[in-house]
């Protein structure tokens, strides 16, 4: 028989709702925060239906096994390692895989903070799960919230816990923007990385991931919101930015370890960056007149 909750050796909280209420007319709580959030080490038969969606934003992260979730005629797996977050008021079911039941840590957030973050995520209808960088650091985040609610709702446990999850909604945004581990998109970023003082061809760059330059460039536009060329001047600017603020290098010295032959090109390219020359950022930055 389907069930939502009741699981052995569980974790659940649930913050009263006329706390939450006052909650969300608090000066720190109103922008974030946490109305429930739990742990299930394993939930065979778990099914949630929300066919008119709730009014708090869901994340879940599956630790193990395999779930799924709907939206509208569409089901969608969910396995180990894997993230999913529900914005409020979307009509949605989500459930345990049968053969192979999911572990799950989730949380419940309201608030304008907690709205913006999941845009920042960015749930989409045909692809709403998106690999965990780094599992271990977001369930940290969820038991460290759980950890303070099971505590009670102080106003002190309320603000633990909505800084546990303000953190964990931006990780999960930083995980769903940068590219799975292996993909052409990474793999571009990481040559890019590993030579940032080299010239490189857009044409060159998606023949060696396997993809068409128009291609990689539509990637890098979705997930940078700017070109592969741009990327690479970034990361030079990047890399001219920590020269100029540890390390006592000329201006020329810094052009050429930043892929630039050409000292006054390279001064001029980082004013137009930076509304400032090299020597002017670096004077301002440590703190001279």
């Amino acid at each position: 028989m389907p069930i939502r909750d009741g699981f052995p050796e569980q974790r659940l909280v649930a913050v009263p709702r006329p706390l939450v209420e006052a909650a969300l007319q608090q000066p720190i709580t109103r922008r974030l925060v946490v109305t429930d959030a739990g742990y299930f080490p394993q939930a065979p038969d778990h099914l949630v239906a929300r066919p008119e969606g709730i009014g708090e934003h869901v994340a879940i992260l599956c630790t193990s096994g395999r779930g799924w979730v709907r939206f509208g005629e569409r089901r969608h797996p969910v396995g180990s390692g894997q993230a999913l977050v529900i914005p409020a008021t979307i009509p949605h079911e989500y459930g345990s895989g049968a053969e192979d039941p999911w572990a799950i840590w989730w949380v419940h957030a309201a608030g304008k903070d907690a709205g913006e973050l999941v845009s920042a995520i960015g749930p989409r209808a045909h692809r709403p799960t998106f690999e965990i960088r780094v599992v271990e650091r977001a369930v940290a985040l969820i038991d460290e919230a759980v950890t303070s609610l099971e505590r009670g709702a102080s106003a002190a446990t309320l603000i633990a816990a909505s800084g546990a999850v303000w953190k964990l909604l931006a990780q999960l945004a930083v995980d769903r923007i940068l590219p799975p581990p292996g993909s052409p998109l990474q793999r571009a970023m990481a040559y890019l990385e590993a030579r940032v003082e080299s010239r490189v061809r857009v044409s060159e760059l998606a023949a060696m991931v396997g993809v068409s330059p128009s291609h990689l460039t539509a990637l890098f536009g979705e997930a940078t919101g700017g070109g592969v060329l741009a990327y690479h001047t970034e990361l030079r600017m990047a890399r001219a930015r920590r020269l100029l603020d540890t390390t006592g290098l000329s201006v020329s010295e810094i052009a050429q370890d930043s892929g630039y032959g050409d000292a006054l090109y390279f001064s001029r390219h980082f004013r137009k960056h930076h509304a400032l020359s090299p020597t002017e950022y670096r004077r301002r930055e440590h703190g001279g007149s």
